[in-house]
């Protein structure tokens, strides 16, 4: 697999689209961190890192308001043969501020209105509403 974060994000658009409660996936620092972003946002209600075995898993509980899930759109930016770069400066706003750009930044992974915020740049990872 070339990019896990597609990945991961398809796993999490697939599950609501079945309604399910939980995703289970392969864990990896950058996903953890992306879904601690998914978290605090009030996207996905929990996220659990589990010892299976061998290999540690990541475990997100999806959010729904009513029979709707909170996630409507969810969409990879930056892929591994084209990455996208912003300033600080530059920042996005999803939806006019009612959705999340998530930028992975030398202080961590977080929202774009908090990158704005610090004036940081970064790589622009996804975006979600």
């Amino acid at each position: 697999m070339t990019d896990p974060i597609a990945d991961m994000l398809t796993r999490i658009r697939n599950a609501m689209a079945v309604k399910k409660s939980e995703v289970v996936l392969p864990f990896s620092k950058i996903k953890y961190n992306v879904a601690k972003v998914l978290e605090t946002e009030g996207y996905i209600s929990r996220v659990e890192k589990l010892k299976n075995g061998k290999f540690d898993e990541l475990k997100l509980n999806l959010k729904y308001v009513g029979s709707r899930p909170a996630i409507r759109h969810i969409k990879r930016i930056s892929r591994p043969g084209q990455r996208i770069y912003v300033a600080g400066n530059e920042m996005p706003k999803i939806l006019n501020g009612y959705g999340a750009a998530i930028i992975s930044t030398s202080k961590g992974v977080m929202t774009g209105k908090r990158a704005r915020k610090e004036n940081i740049g970064g790589e622009f990872m996804c975006e979600i509403w």
